[in-house]
């Protein structure tokens, strides 16, 4: 069965989580086909002012879409690039000099009360302020001296999944227009997307084999590494598992020591220099007899205990990631639905999380 014909079945728990992973490639296709030109237009205004470094704001799932965008901004430009700790500013009142600073705020919904005054500290600081939103009427907006709307329509589920890949594409295409590209590796996406979408069978066959597990371990390299976070998030608000996300180099910096054969450990082998970095640490979880499932290409899964293909031959490492997401969002619905559970109402969430 195909993610679009679950999303069909109305008395079906997660219906709406579904139907939202289904629209995926449809909100891909829309950012490239309506969205790419007033990112470039944003990308080189924002060239135009020459800002020194790159500050990234963010929150949950949007904080892993931060993460991937500063990935890309040291890979593809060059520029030094750090995570900001908004409490530095709303809790603690510092007030750092930010003159030619881009800050960019990464919010679906653009409402909670620390990004919005964090950004207005940050533009009285003498910042290049920019938020990336699904809500071009938000504060965050309003605040905000440059905004992009990641055009991904109302996000009704409390997992948020269109919107995390919506966020990853507008950055992409957005670094891309800093550095005079044309995002053409992007265009492969919405077809890819859909082809993996509709590979839930998969998918499900996994979650069977996981569903009592007691706890899991994400793990990745480069690139793929806000994947490994985005991945354990969406599993811990889903389906309630303690899933502790790692990157590669550092789960061998003592994390290493927890893996047995009975936890499974989730590894995203992006083909690139991430994966290439990836393998030592691979070889340690295969000498521990680790319960190896890889997301990544036909020659790494078939060499693990289980594992999805992806069809990213030929496709673009900085792009990958867009991809990688989609099983592990469909796994952590499965085995939500095997548990019980109902993903569209994670207990003790809000849609709008209003943090200070």
């Amino acid at each position: 069965m195909s993610a679009t014909t679950t999303a069909q079945r109305s008395d079906q728990p997660g219906r709406i989580m579904s139907g939202e992973m289904a629209e995926q490639p449809a909100v891909l296709r829309r950012i490239l086909d309506q969205g790419a030109p007033r990112i470039r237009e944003v990308a080189e205004r924002i060239a135009a002012r020459k800002p020194r470094f790159v500050l990234l704001t963010a929150r949950g799932t949007s904080d892993n879409a931060a993460l991937y965008a500063k990935y890309l901004l040291e890979v593809l430009l060059g520029k030094p690039c750090g995570l900001t700790s908004m409490s530095t500013t709303t809790a603690y009142g510092a007030q750092p000099n930010l003159t030619d600073v881009l800050v960019i705020t990464v919010s679906q919904s653009g409402g909670s009360p620390d990004l919005v005054a964090s950004t207005e500290a940050a533009r009285a600081a003498g910042a290049i302020t920019l938020a990336v939103t699904n809500n071009a009427d938000s504060p965050l907006a309003a605040v905000s001296e440059f905004h992009i709307d990641v055009l991904a329509g109302p996000e009704k589920a409390l997992p948020a999944t269109k919107t995390y890949t919506a966020e990853l594409l507008a950055l992409y295409l957005f670094v891309e227009g800093l550095r005079g590209g044309d995002g053409a590796a992007a265009k492969v996406l919405p077809d890819l997307a859909q082809q993996i979408l509709d590979r839930q069978d998969e998918v499900r066959q996994l979650a069977a084999r996981y569903r009592f597990a007691e706890r899991m371990v994400l793990t990745s390299r480069g690139y793929g590494y806000p994947t490994a976070k985005e991945a354990a998030l969406k599993l811990m608000e889903t389906s309630y598992i303690p899933a502790l996300s790692y990157s590669g180099a550092d789960l061998l910096h003592g994390p290493l020591a927890m893996v047995d054969n009975i936890s499974p450990v989730i590894a995203i082998v992006t083909e690139g220099k991430g994966g290439q970095a990836l393998q030592p640490v691979l070889e340690r979880l295969r000498g521990r007899g680790a319960d190896l499932v890889v997301i990544g290409s036909a020659p790494e899964v078939e060499r693990a205990s289980a594992g999805f293909a992806l069809p990213t031959d030929g496709v673009a490492e900085e792009v990958q990631p867009i991809l990688e997401i989609l099983p592990l969002q469909m796994l952590a619905y499965e085995v939500t639905i095997a548990r019980g559970q109902d993903p569209d109402a994670p207990r003790a969430l809000a849609k709008v999380t209003e943090t200070r």
